[in-house]
């Protein structure tokens, strides 16, 4: 991990929209990807394309747009196998038919929780999961820089209020978010990478989540970031979010006993932060209330009561994201033990 602390802007923005319809092309998306991309993404699927198919689509430099109109006969045109050759044709019109919904079109929590035997439109019937969160110490040099850097912010933005800008509220986000990987990283010796905007690509839906968390190859976390008059539907994309990034770790995994696999979500409107687990067919939530992180400008008064305030919201979003992180990315190293993990941090209500 890093040593440096500097915590840059990266703006987000809720997920791609789609005007008028439902669906998107799974097509149109592969049109916009280089040589590089589509082969990950081929890769992703594991259609079995030895090294020599992939330096072909290399040399050959096909992009997503070449990919969805090559034959059989012209990618044997190009030196690959008739193995290869009818798997990529016969995938690429599966990719031409194939239609998925986009995140941002999920507004009914009740419709996504039904899946997963939840008759509700609320979230206060998500059962519980409790996790061990990781207790940030005053001293750390990382919570300190992000204090200074929320204090440095506010001066100038002043208080966070329900209806404050989303460019402002995510500055905020991703400050946590940079800090959290900064002292997860230091526990860990792991690296961990954060990605704004990120892509995934699922079996039902696809489009960009706010910020997703990585470790090595893996998703280990989704964000999205939404102001609080819709924070049932950040509910409701976050959970199609966590299912989608599921089945792209899923496809990377080689080994049949891996295939088990869970993920962690955020919903957040910067002041409040909402914590969800999934496994597949399952979701829960870490409590019905959120923690909270009171951005007001009285505390750039460092002796002034909102200032405690402010550190002390900041020390317990953090110590969740930092405990999710530490979990999931450390579970990796023991992947037997990662139903009877999740088994033991179910509760009842």
């Amino acid at each position: 991990m890093s040593s440096e602390t500097s915590t840059p802007y990266t703006p987000a923005s809720t997920s791609t929209s789609v005007a008028g319809n439902e669906t998107v092309s799974l097509a149109d998306e592969i049109k916009k990807y280089d040589t590089a991309k589509l082969i990950d993404f081929l890769q992703e699927r594991d259609l079995g394309l030895s090294e020599t198919a992939i330096k072909i689509l290399e040399k050959e430099e096909i992009d997503g747009r070449a990919f969805l109109k090559l034959t059989k006969d012209e990618f044997r045109s190009v030196g690959l196998g008739l193995g290869p050759a009818v798997k990529l044709a016969d995938f690429a019109k599966e990719c031409k038919d194939k239609k998925l919904r986009a995140f941002s079109t999920y507004r009914s929590l009740k419709e996504v929780l039904k899946k997963y035997g939840i008759d509700s439109n609320g979230t206060e019937t998500i059962p519980l999961f409790s996790l061990q969160t990781h207790e940030i110490q005053d001293s750390n040099k990382h919570f300190k820089h992000c204090i200074e850097n929320i204090l440095f912010r506010m001066k100038h933005y002043g208080s966070l209020v329900v209806d404050s800008l989303e460019s402002m509220r995510n500055e905020y986000v991703s400050t946590i978010l940079h800090t959290s990987l900064h002292i997860a990283g230091d526990v860990t010796r792991k690296e961990f990478s954060m990605r704004p905007e990120f892509e995934i690509i699922g079996e039902e839906s696809s489009g960009r989540v706010d910020y997703a968390i990585k470790e090595s190859e893996n998703l280990i976390c989704v964000t999205e970031d939404k102001v609080q008059r819709n924070i049932l539907e950040g509910y409701a994309q976050n959970i199609k979010q966590l299912e989608s990034s599921y089945e792209t770790n899923k496809r990377k995994r080689k080994r049949d006993d891996d295939d088990f696999d869970y993920l962690y979500g955020i919903v957040t409107t910067a002041r409040d932060w909402h914590f969800l687990l999934y496994s597949p067919g399952e979701i829960s939530q870490a409590s019905e209330l959120p923690l909270a992180i009171e951005f007001n400008k009285k505390a750039l008064d460092t002796d002034s009561e909102e200032y405690k305030t402010l550190r002390s919201g900041v020390k317990k979003v953090l110590g969740m994201i930092v405990g999710m992180i530490i979990d999931r990315a450390c579970v990796e190293d023991e992947p037997d033990r990662k139903r009877s993990r999740i088994e033991g941090y179910r509760t009842k209500k």
